[in-house]
């Protein structure tokens, strides 16, 4: 049978036609609905490769990605500014619906770094922060708790409203710094950043991803990592998939794939420590010899569901004893 006569391909397909008939995206009953409908039909493991889908279904593809960029945007704006009503918005951080899945995604991340980093990070920077920034607030509060946090978006109305969440807060509004830049217009600062997180919607389709990771590349110091989002098997409808064969530059450390609640993939890699010229030369991310898409272990840290490990090298340093504490759509 063909991906294109596949039941999920077929639903997919359909809730797209719904979707892109509607007057607005923002946040209502028919929106909710829909997309919940998406997340939930693309949310079960699936061998799915989006890679071998039909030139209509790829093009279709694309497009849903984009409109459901477009609607979280707008979902995170909307309650960014409910948010900025209360006194002190950071503790009714929960009225987010989605909040409960940012705070395993966090966990899930700090986990991950964990195991590679030696050291705790005192400066990192997240592309593609939001008007609600939670990554870097869930981060800044539960996990990284001495760290700098350099948030960038593109967009001026974005970081108003992420400033304001953390304005009322004495700790984290020292520790939080918001930069209205187009990250391909940020140069010299990268090196300063020894963890740069990459949002999922940074980058709507293969191009624009591979074009903001070279930058990355070419600008960030020298053994510094960076870690992606991703999204595997049908949550590929959802948002763009980092191939690690992209990462350019970079030394892919490992690559995990939850298949629970939380839906994008998490992508690790570390700067390569050697001259510029090399990179601009041409050279491709190192990974295992024949272990670009071979599953050989399952990691679960915290009971968090079944998640699936594919790259993994032999070793690596002492994984970094960080604190003892411990995507999103409709």
């Amino acid at each position: 049978m063909g991906y294109k006569e596949e039941p999920l391909v077929q639903k997919v397909c359909e809730l797209y036609e719904q979707i892109s008939r509607l007057e607005s995206l923002k946040p209502s009953k028919d929106v909710n609905m829909l997309f919940t409908q998406l997340v939930l039909t693309c949310m079960p493991p699936s061998p799915l490769d989006v890679t071998k889908l039909c030139e209509g279904v790829q093009e279709l593809r694309s497009k849903l990605i984009r409109l459901c960029g477009e609607a979280e945007g707008l979902l995170e704006s909307h309650f960014s500014a409910m948010l900025g009503s209360y006194d002190n918005p950071l503790q009714h951080l929960n009225i987010f619906p989605y909040y409960s899945n940012y705070i395993k995604l966090c966990q899930l991340e700090f986990t991950i770094l964990g195991k590679h980093c030696t050291q705790i990070p005192s400066k990192v920077a997240f592309v593609g922060s939001g008007p609600l920034p939670l990554t870097s607030i869930v981060l800044a509060s539960n996990h990284l708790t001495n760290t700098l946090f350099h948030n960038y978006d593109i967009y001026p109305s974005a970081n108003f409203k992420a400033r304001r969440l953390v304005s009322s807060d004495p700790d984290l509004s020292e520790r939080m710094f918001f930069h209205t830049s187009d990250i391909l217009s940020v140069s010299g600062v990268l090196q300063d950043y020894e963890v740069v997180f990459l949002a999922a919607l940074v980058g709507m389709d293969k191009e624009e991803k591979v074009r903001v990771i070279s930058h990355l590349a070419k600008y960030m110091a020298p053994g510094a990592f960076l870690m992606l989002r991703s999204a595997h098997g049908a949550r590929a409808f959802l948002y763009p998939v980092v191939d690690p064969c992209d990462l350019r530059g970079f030394e892919v450390l490992s690559v995990f794939h939850p298949t629970d609640e939380v839906i994008n993939s998490v992508v690790i890699a570390r700067k390569y420590p050697i001259p510029l010229h090399s990179i601009e030369q041409g050279l491709g991310p190192r990974i295992l010899p024949n272990k670009c898409s071979e599953i050989i272990q399952a990691f679960n840290p915290l009971n968090h569901g079944n998640i699936i490990e594919e790259l993994t090298p032999h070793e690596f340093s002492t994984p970094l004893m960080l604190h003892s504490e411990a995507g999103s759509l409709y």
